[in-house]
């Protein structure tokens, strides 16, 4: 009996409500029908300011659990909106936790990018970035863009488009695929 690889999802947005998040819920919701399990980390807000001078044991609780979730994940699928042209300071503050870790080193991790068409570069590139000092396993086909803008959001706050969740599957499957071939 096998069981399902378990993708963490992280959003880098703090804001009640985000289409980032929306578009994890999306991805949480056709999870099962692509046989991939995917946990929504909810943990950015009540991380501590990073300080090098506390990444050592024992770490603040909320960067051991954080830490204790990137382990036991198969992958990482981000979705982060970009702020004044690079990521928000809460989800860059997340990565910074990581550096010093070995969870994250070789472990398939993609992102989508659910800003507007000509938006997002910047936090991709950044995103890019520090996820290679990490040592992140970036799976390049499964980097997606996939703009999303409210009217697409049904009463549950998932993003309705057939489409739409069909290329979100399509990243769970590959990540998933990845970490198989990582195993």
């Amino acid at each position: 009996m096998s069981t399902s690889p378990v993708i963490l999802l992280l959003s880098g947005s703090l804001r009640s409500g985000s289409t980032n998040e929306a578009v994890l819920r999306t991805a949480e919701a056709v999870a099962p029908a692509v046989g991939v399990r995917a946990v929504l980390y909810d943990g950015l807000a009540g991380l501590p300011h990073f300080n090098p001078d506390d990444d050592t044991d024992p770490l603040p609780t909320p960067v051991t659990a954080l830490r204790e979730a990137i382990d036991s994940a198969a992958g990482l699928l981000i979705c982060t909106p970009e702020y004044a042209g690079t990521l928000p300071g809460s989800f860059k503050n997340l990565l910074d936790w990581t550096v010093g870790g070995t969870e994250i080193s070789d472990k398939p991790a993609a992102w989508v990018n659910a800003a507007a068409k000509g938006r997002g570069g910047g936090a991709e590139a950044t995103l890019r970035t520090v996820l290679g000092y990490t040592g992140a396993g970036i799976v390049e086909s499964a980097c997606v863009k996939l703009p999303v803008d409210r009217g697409m959001l049904g009463a549950d706050g998932t993003v309705t488009d057939p489409e739409f969740r069909r290329r979100i599957g399509e990243t769970l499957r590959m990540l998933a695929a990845a970490a198989e071939a990582r195993a």
